[in-house]
Parts: structure tokens; C-alpha cells; sequence
């Protein structure tokens, strides 16, 4: 049953059909030629909504919407700026700082690139960045997004995976300090080498005003994330208080968001939701089978041929999923994988939180890649360069992604660490 869905899914994806549409044929395709009945495609798609941790996902993104449109996004680039905008390579540094702050808020990569990206690349190639490496930094580090709590893609991979999710965002706190500091040192020295870009001369009494306008902007994660973590609020409520902060901040205090664009931004979000939802629905319809037909158990027996020593098989895993994320949507992939994919993790004694993270951090490697990443589309949008100019000049930050990567799989505790501190879960 698995290899008839996998393969209608795989050939109506190759001919152009949507991925949810072509997932969710190949399901309906698998029970009529196995003659079952059609009535558990609308059980399972059911079922899998009825989740009150599923409510982040719609607030995170009208979160993000918010941002890019009340000024927010543009207090914190000005306020990075003020902090690290005066040394070699600064302003690479504050596209670095400024996607980790907006992730903090918006939980979405695509939001990064769409909102920060246009004065990101503005100000980088303004002070002397070539225009391609000013567009690779912004589409890589729209990446931090995914990783850093609340990331939109943990909380459903979270769900997915029957765990806790304070515990996963606890978790995407130690790689993405691991892709910040790699991301650094890589603009760092590449800035250094090339000679690239302008020390921005920012004076003490200017910088002070730049943070001093940005902090309310810069308290969102601290809000947000303080509340998750010092117990007073659930990851959903958590999702709640970033629309209602990022609201008072954008209409009350800075005033750059006007009562009549409210409508257009809860349709996008909406049209948003609805897309990431009904790949949700369909995947889960999916997973039934695969679990009936044995696929998890034949995966776990196939790589315990290879491996039974969990590095290597999260080594192995990290392969198979950049290799899935470079081709694949990556909330269809996760919602297939983790079913699949996360007995096998068990098996070997893997802790399942350090999957989960694991999963979404390489997964998240296909967002920036050709031929699909949807980041990469986007910065290609906002830079006006192609794809394949843009993917040339990022073929470092890949490498050094990648390497972040091993480090993230080798040493678990880098995930497990922040866990165990943050969390009442602890760590076996």
C-alpha cells in the first residue's frame, strides 16, 4: 500500500499537481485499489484538526503578517544596526540579528524574507555589498525562523510527533545558537577577505535613539518566549499574545499600521493557514496507511542493517531529509516523516525531542535550495535576481549550514541542554 501511494503521489508531483492534491489522490487511489473504505480519508483529515495546539499555527502567521506591515520589522533592522553596524562586516551581523529577533516573534521564514528582505538587501548593497551576496545572506538567514522558538514548523512537527511542544521550542534554542555563531563567522571572514561592505558610522547618541525606538520591537521575543517558558502561558496562548502584541506595538505605539489594512492581513493569513492546514489533513490520511501497512517498522528493520549506533543513524536520517527538503514541501515532509521516521529513532535510543528538532533544522535546509525552496523564490522576488545567481553566491552558506547540521546530530545535547533547563520534561 505504502509503494502505490508513494508512487501516484510521486507522479502526479512530477506532472505539476499541488503536492496536497497530489498526496491526497494517491491516498484515495491506494484504498480503492486495496478495497478499503473511502470514509477514513475524511475520519483521519477530521481527527488530525481537532487539536487545540494546531491554533498557534494561524495566530504565528497573522503574527508575522502584522510585523511586516506595522513597522516592527523595520525597528529592529535600525536597532541591530545601531548594536553591530560599525564594524567589517556589520551589517551582514545585523541581517543575521534581525532575522534571529523577527523569528522570535513571527515563527515563519517566508514572513523573514517578505518583510525584512527588501531593507536588508537595501542597506547591505548601499554600503558596498554585492547585490547576490547581500540576497544570500537574507534568504539563509531566513532560516534562523524555523529553528528559533516559536518556529511554526516545530510546533507542527511537535504535534505530529505526540510531543511536547515547550519542550521543541526549548529545543531549537541550542541550533539556533549553533547557525547564528556559523552565519557570524562565515560573514565575518568572508567580509574581512573580500573586503566587502562600509563600516556604517553611526554615532553614540544616534544608536542610543535606534535602540531606545527598537526596544519595544525587541521585547516581543522576550514577552513571548518568557511566557512559554516561565509556565504562564501555553504555546497557543503564547501564539495569541504575539497577535495582540505585535497589534498594540504596530497600531498604538508606532502607528505605521492602519485599522483598514487589519482585513487584508487576516485574508492572507488566512489563505496561509488554509494552505499549511489542508497539507496537514491530507498527510495525516497518509500516515494512516503507512502505519497500517508496516512502512515505519520496515524503515527502522532496513536501517538497523546499517546501524544500531544512534549517531550514525541520525547521521543517515540527516541525509535522507536535506535530501527530501530539497525537493519536497517541507510541511508535507514533515507530516509524512515523522510517522515514518521516528520509530526507527526510538529504536536506537534516540531522544525524541532531539528528532524532532533534528528533523525540522535539516528539513529546513530544502527552504533555501532549488529546485523548490519556496525562501528562495521569495528573495529571488525581493532582490529581483535570479534563482541561480542567488543560489551561486549562497553555495558557502550552504557548506557551513550544513556543517551546523553534523554538529546539531553528533552532539545531542546542544538540542537536549536548553530542554532540561527550560522545561519540567528533563533529559534521559
Amino acid at each position: 500500500m505504502s509503494y502505490t501511494l508513494l508512487a501516484v503521489f510521486l507522479v502526479l508531483a512530477a506532472l505539476g499537481v499541488p503536492l496536497a492534491v497530489a498526496l491526497g489522490l494517491g491516498v484515495i487511489a491506494t484504498l480503492l485499489v486495496f478495497d478499503l473504505p473511502l470514509d477514513l480519508v475524511p475520519q483521519s483529515m477530521y481527527t488530525s484538526m481537532n487539536s487545540f495546539l494546531l491554533v498557534a499555527v494561524p495566530l504565528f502567521i497573522l503574527a508575522g503578517n502584522i510585523m511586516a506591515g506595522g513597522g516592527i520589522s523595520d525597528r529592529i533592522f535600525h536597532a541591530a544596526e545601531a548594536v553591530v553596524g560599525r564594524w567589517r562586516g556589520g551589517l551582514g551581523q545585523v541581517n543575521i540579528l534581525g532575522s534571529a529577533v523577527f523569528g522570535g516573534i513571527s515563527g515563519s521564514s517566508v514572513a523573514d524574507v517578505a518583510s525584512l528582505g527588501q531593507i536588508e538587501i537595501k542597506a547591505m548593497t548601499d554600503h558596498k555589498y554585492p547585490r547576490d551576496y547581500a540576497a544570500a545572506m537574507t534568504m539563509v538567514t531566513s532560516t534562523l525562523s524555523s529553528v528559533i522558538p516559536p518556529s511554526i514548523l516545530m510546533i507542527v512537527a511537535a504535534a505530529a510527533a505526540g510531543e511536547s511542544i515547550g519542550a521543541a521550542l526549548a529545543g531549537g534554542i541550542g541550533p539556533s545558537v549553533v547557525f547564528i555563531v556559523s552565519l557570524m563567522v562565515l560573514n565575518y571572514v568572508t567580509a574581512v577577505r573580500r573586503g566587502y561592505g562600509e563600516v556604517s558610522r553611526t554615532s553614540l547618541r544616534a544608536a542610543v535613539r535606534s535602540i531606545a525606538v527598537g526596544l519595544p520591537a525587541l521585547g516581543g521575543p522576550v514577552v513571548i518566549l518568557g511566557g512559554i517558558f516561565g509556565g504562564f502561558v501555553t504555546p497557543t496562548e503564547a501564539a495569541g499574545l504575539a497577535v495582540v502584541y505585535s497589534l498594540a506595538v504596530g497600531v498604538l505605539l508606532y502607528r505605521d499600521l492602519g485599522v483598514r489594512a487589519i482585513p487584508g492581513m487576516l485574508i492572507r493569513s488566512g489563505v496561509s493557514t488554509g494552505t499549511v492546514l489542508f497539507i496537514a489533513m491530507v498527510a495525516s490520511a497518509a500516515s494512516y496507511i503507512f502505519t497500517i501497512d508496516g512502512l515505519p517498522v520496515r524503515v527502522s528493520t532496513a536501517v538497523a542493517e546499517v546501524s544500531d549506533d544512534p549517531t550514525v543513524v541520525m547521521l543517515l536520517l540527516g541525509v535522507v531529509l536535506v535530501l527530501v527538503g530539497t525537493v519536497m514541501d517541507i510541511i508535507a515532509a514533515i507530516l509524512i516523516l515523522v510517522p515514518v521516521l521516528m520509530p526507527t529513532a526510538l529504536a536506537v535510543g534516540i531522544d525524541p525531542i532531539h528528532f524532532v528538532v533534528f528533523l525540522v533544522a535539516a528539513l529546513s535546509f530544502g527552504l533555501v535550495t532549488p529546485p523548490v525552496g519556496v525562501c528562495l523564490f521569495a528573495t529571488s522576488y525581493v532582490s529581483r535576481l535570479p534563482i541561480e545567481r542567488i543560489a551561486r553566491a549562497s553555495r558557502p552558506h550552504y557548506l557551513i549550514m550544513l556543517v551546523a547540521l553534523v554538529v546539531l546530530a553528533v552532539v545531542p545535547q546542544v538540542t537536549l541542554w536548553p530542554v532540561e533547563l527550560l522545561t519540567d520534561r528533563g533529559v534521559p
